[in-house]
């Protein structure tokens, strides 16, 4: 499955595939060559789409309570209720819902492209959902990194997610941060590596007696 919005990525790919490779056909020299590489380059282009773009079905783990990954990548911070994820250029860049949960805010904020992954990062593009759960509020941030243009949301305020549902993608290298509930307490550590819509990352605290 592609992700929602790539055919148009991948049909610039293959029509610059298509022109270069024809032009390349009927010239010749140096200029043929030229076009003959510009047309190879293009088939890279499309198959590196094609990856990218990707939207496996996921199934999510643990019971319908436990959080799941919101995004794929490593967990480079977790901080009180607050856990960072960081999607490198090859992993899916689909992002998903933690738990369900009605839509209450969506926050978008224009940007710099410093590296998702530094400090300074809070000044990048980034599109900030809460959603309204059985369990409290969660509040995700889809943060742009340094080749990133666009953060493409799925859901509006309104709207009602399941866990592990689709909400949006950042394109090209990012992060996802997310703020748990009160009542939650993480199971995954600094530097692991996690699935969107797949891993647990958080379950519910058990209540003293």
């Amino acid at each position: 499955m592609m992700a929602k919005g790539s055919f148009s990525w991948i049909g610039i790919g293959l029509l610059f595939t298509a022109v270069t490779g024809y032009a390349a056909r009927i010239s010749s020299g140096y200029l043929s060559v030229l076009l003959y590489l510009l047309s190879i380059t293009g088939v890279l282009l499309t198959v590196f789409f094609i990856i990218f773009f990707r939207d496996p079905e996921r199934k999510p783990h643990g019971n319908e309570d436990d959080a799941v990954s919101p995004a794929d990548g490593r967990v480079i911070s977790i901080k009180d209720r607050t856990i960072c994820i960081f999607m490198n250029i090859h992993n899916v860049h689909v992002n998903r819902a933690p738990l369900g949960g009605t839509v209450t805010c969506l926050d978008y904020k224009s940007g710099g492209y410093i590296p998702a992954f530094n400090k300074d990062s809070f000044v990048n593009e980034r599109n900030r959902v809460v959603l309204s759960t059985d369990h409290g509020a969660l509040e995700l941030t889809q943060i742009a990194g340094v080749l990133t243009r666009r953060i493409v949301s799925y859901v509006s305020e309104g709207s009602y997610v399941k866990r592990g549902e689709r909400i949006g993608m950042i394109r090209f290298g990012s992060r996802v941060d997310v703020v748990m509930p009160e009542s939650y307490k993480f199971t995954v550590g600094i530097n692991d590596r996690v699935k969107a819509g797949e891993t647990v990352i958080a379950v519910k605290k058990e209540k003293r007696r």
